[in-house]
């Protein structure tokens, strides 16, 4: 049973009832029996609540996100969520809903199926059936590890910002991670709200990877509010041009590898 005369945390006695956290580890006093009422008010305080939790930080990043970056870059931190746990329940959402909607399928094999093409306009003698099943089998993992994924590649695009924005501001990489973090979680939220659309409008998938581009390229520019916005732009473009290219010399390099070990076997 709970003592509520002492820290469940830390053991550390409660100094009386007006205290709310321990003064040794920070931990709320006193502990609560986890029950319905306590699941309940985790949920209200952590989540639905309109002045901080996951729907404070989701709406301060679709309307004014520039401004939330450079808040919390400056410490403002106490009513927003981590960036890393807002990627996972936003690559979580992604997932969820593509696996309504389309099996699971988040990347699209499309995206992927183009590498055939290429290599058989190449005229190189791999068979196209390979190629394809090289294709399917990225496409598969990236699927089934969307969200390790994303976090992989967050530092690959952080660098690409880093270097696209070298002399703008002294922002370290440990800041670019947490600027590239929100405008990821960003672009997530904005594909699950559209995925749903590619069951009647097959190709929005391609104008939301366009939709999601320009939101990042905004709230860069609003970030770096005190820059000649022009400057901004171009090198908020720069950086995730930078990020595509990389990306998808990974998604080749990946498809190659295994194409070439399926016909070594």
């Amino acid at each position: 049973m709970l003592d509520h005369g002492r820290c469940a945390n830390c053991d550390r006695t409660i100094d009386g009832a007006a205290q709310k956290f321990c003064p040794a580890c920070g931990q709320p006093t006193p502990a609560h029996r986890i029950d319905w009422h306590f699941l309940g008010h985790e949920l209200e305080h952590s989540v639905l609540h309109m002045d901080r939790g996951i729907l404070y930080t989701l709406k301060s990043l679709m309307l004014r996100p520039g401004h939330l970056i450079r808040d919390y870059i400056h410490g403002q931190r106490a009513h927003h969520v981590k960036p890393l746990l807002l990627i996972m329940t936003t690559a979580a959402v992604v997932v969820f809903i593509t696996q309504y909607f389309f099996g699971g399928n988040v990347m699209g094999l499309p995206i992927y199926s183009g590498v055939a093409d290429a290599t058989r306009e190449g005229g190189n003698k791999f068979d196209p059936a390979l190629i394809l099943k090289a294709s399917q089998a990225v496409n598969d993992w990236m699927n089934h590890h969307f969200a390790a994924m994303t976090l992989l590649l967050l530092p690959l695009e952080a660098a690409a910002f880093k270097l696209a924005f070298l002399r703008f501001r002294n922002l370290n990489y440990p800041e670019w991670l947490v600027i590239t973090a929100f405008i990821t979680a960003q672009s997530l939220l904005i594909w699950g709200l559209f995925i749903p659309l590619q069951r009647w409008f097959p190709g929005v998938i391609s104008w939301v990877l366009l939709l999601t581009v320009a939101y990042g390229i905004f709230s860069l520019v609003q970030f770096f509010a005190d820059q000649p916005r022009w400057k901004s732009m171009l090198r908020a473009m720069l950086g995730f041009g930078m990020y595509m290219i990389i990306s998808s010399g990974l998604a080749f390099v990946l498809t190659v590898a295994l194409l070439i070990m399926s016909h070594r076997a």
